[in-house]
């Protein structure tokens, strides 16, 4: 039969056509009448009780044959109807005690579009009842659109997980036992509640993605990021849309399209799927996790769908995110939650970037541990590699801060020139991030980052200087005495640069060796065991503390080395430590509160240089 209606087109047409009429008309009543009152609701502002909320298809009651009908937008903002055939119940499938209904679809557009990302979510109506949400797809260039339901009983545990509203408002059906006869699958006739049938088939099963959308991004930052989203937990499926603030006087029902934001303003990044279930003041969406991340704090859009573009390959929908109707606030496992009216806290971020002409770039990005270091990442090398001006030989002078809550601001003064090893805006955005990481990720506060303001100066060459020599002006020296230190640096195809440091011995300094450290930051924090390889989790204020005494790469430093042990606590230093100190102290060592080195840094003087400084020298000194 199959091989007949595949030979046959206009017969196929013609009965998809009939089918799809007579069965559509039918169960758009059903889900008109189970839904649409809740939703109008919520759009209108009127009050509506759990009473609203649609009737459920308790999984137990979910047997292979059943017909029903699923709604997607495939173009605008309306939901069309794709007709249902329920395969079978996969147990386990998504988890322990976490089953799968496999369904195939029917419907002219669908079988011509496939299971497309975007389309995670989809309500699915057996009579009428809410059966789930469409979640899964099979593999990746599957012929027939084939996909996996996420039961709307195991979506609806989300909203148990929410105390931002009254318990009393939430819709919990009544529990019921789940049989567990084996069920027949119509996709190869075979048992799929044996275990080699169910490993057969969970080897295709993959959640259907909710395509990223990058607005005002170029093609190159977006391959260069992609891997860090997805090691972030998004899945890297591209879409292609825009970003809108533009109203959508059409309201948010069962089957519309909604937007997930994760940067917006000059730059937008948002990702798209579908409603499966509202009540007055939430919905439920996409059927599976997005980063599951628990709670979340993203905004939550309405959306346009200007295109569905078939692919083998990638299929997706094109969307446009529009006005902003309230938050996400958790990402689960079998779906996302979102509340009306709820606004996301988001980072606002001001760059400024001074070329040959200066350029401003104003957008936030979103308030998340795992996505907002990567998001940060991506914008900012975005905002310079869009310049003009950007080419392998420019350097860039930051300077900038980050306004935390309560706190100290973070400043930021760096310098970043081009090396062999990345290009020097990855260079100074992984930078950035990595100190913004730090305060984000704080295991003793939660931090509340109220700005991010950035001034980058863009300069048409390579500041770079190598250290070539080192020498002090005398060998000898008294506890007391002052010490010149001259060291001769070598600029990138420049001028040797001749700098003179003084610097003081102490007058407690003992009788003996004393090593001078000519260097870069970078090794003398190494040597100090300072650096971000060595730093401890501390409390925020000292991880801000810590951040604001790091050196910069654009000043040489010379330091004095004594051969006593120094402890440091947190983001204090304490060199030179008497042995009795050090053995009171003893049990601290090689925890998170106390760090010792062999040497104490008992004097440090540094240099200016217009220049990223690297290499280093040791002078010996003896102390008479």
């Amino acid at each position: 039969m199959k091989s007949i209606l595949f030979h046959s087109p206009v017969l196929i047409i013609s009965c998809l056509f009939l089918a799809s009429t007579l069965s559509a008309t039918d169960h758009d009543k059903d889900k008109k009448a189970a839904n649409k009152t809740a939703a109008t609701s919520v759009a209108s502002g009127e009050s509506a009780t759990a009473s609203d909320s649609p009737k459920i298809l308790p999984l137990d009651q979910v047997k292979a044959g059943m017909r029903g009908v699923a709604y997607t937008v495939f173009e605008g903002t309306t939901p069309e109807p794709m007709q249902v055939e329920v395969l079978g119940v996969l147990k386990n499938m998504n988890g322990p005690k976490s089953d799968m209904i496999l369904i195939r679809l029917h419907g002219q557009k669908v079988e011509y579009t496939g299971v497309v990302a975007g389309m995670s979510g989809s309500p699915v109506y057996i009579d009428g009842k809410l059966m789930g949400a469409l979640a899964f797809r099979i593999g990746t260039f599957s012929k027939e659109p084939i996909a996996g339901v996420t039961p709307i009983e195991e979506m609806l545990e989300i909203n148990e997980l929410d105390k931002s509203v009254p318990a009393q408002s939430v819709f919990t059906p009544v529990p019921s036992e789940r049989k567990t006869e084996p069920v027949k699958s119509a996709v190869s006739g075979g048992d799929f509640s044996t275990a080699a049938g169910l490993t057969q088939l969970a080897s295709y099963m993959t959640p259907i993605a909710a395509p990223l959308v990058f607005n005002g991004f170029s093609e190159e930052t977006i391959k260069r990021f992609m891997p860090q989203f997805a090691a972030a937990g998004v899945m890297p499926v591209m879409g292609a849309g825009s970003s809108s603030t533009a109203l959508q006087p059409e309201p948010i029902e069962p089957g519309s399209s909604v937007g997930i934001v994760l940067v917006r303003g000059d730059m937008d990044i948002s990702a798209t799927c579908t409603v499966t279930y509202i009540d007055p003041q939430r919905l439920l969406a996409c059927g599976h996790p997005l980063m599951q991340s628990g709670r979340v704090d993203m905004p939550m859009t309405k959306s346009t769908v200007l295109a569905t573009l078939p692919s083998p390959l990638n299929a997706f929908k094109i969307a446009m995110t529009t006005e902003t109707v309230g938050s996400f606030l958790q990402d689960r496992h079998t779906g996302v939650m979102g509340k009306f009216g709820a606004e996301a806290h988001m980072v606002p971020v001001k760059l400024t970037l001074h070329g040959a002409r200066s350029k401003e770039f104003h957008y936030e990005v979103l308030n998340s541990p795992k996505l907002t270091p990567v998001a940060l990442t991506a914008t900012i090398y975005n905002a310079l590699q869009s310049l003009n001006e950007t080419g392998e030989d420019v350097s860039y002078r930051l300077a900038g801060s980050i306004a935390v809550q309560g706190f100290p601001a973070v400043q930021l003064q760096d310098m970043f020139a081009p090396s062999d090893d990345m290009p020097t805006a990855a260079t100074l955005a992984i930078s950035l991030a990595e100190r913004f990481g730090r305060i984000y990720d704080n295991s003793y506060q939660t931090p509340e980052i109220n700005s991010i303001n950035l001034d980058v100066d863009l300069i048409p060459e390579r500041r770079w200087a190598k250290l070539e020599s080192a020498r002090a002006d005398v060998t000898e020296a008294r506890p007391g005495d002052d010490v010149v230190v001259e060291a001769a640096l070598r600029p990138y195809r420049g001028e040797q640069i001749v700098r003179q440091i003084k610097v003081h011995v102490p007058p407690s300094t003992p009788k003996g060796t004393l090593r001078i450290l000519v260097s870069d930051a970078d090794t003398l924090e190494k040597t100090r065991h300072e650096s971000p390889a060595f730093i401890r989790k501390f409390d925020l204020n000292s991880t801000i503390a810590s951040l604001n005494k790091e050196r910069s790469n654009q000043r040489l430093y010379v330091s004095l080395l004594q051969s006593n042990p120094q402890a440091i606590v947190e983001d204090k230093v304490m060199p030179g430590l008497p042995l009795s100190v050090m053995n009171v102290m003893d049990g601290m060592r090689g925890t998170q509160d106390m760090v010792v080195t062999g040497e104490s840094a008992v004097d440090e003087s540094s240099t200016p240089l217009d220049f990223v400084v690297s290499g280093s020298q040791v002078i010996t000194l003896t102390i008479k």
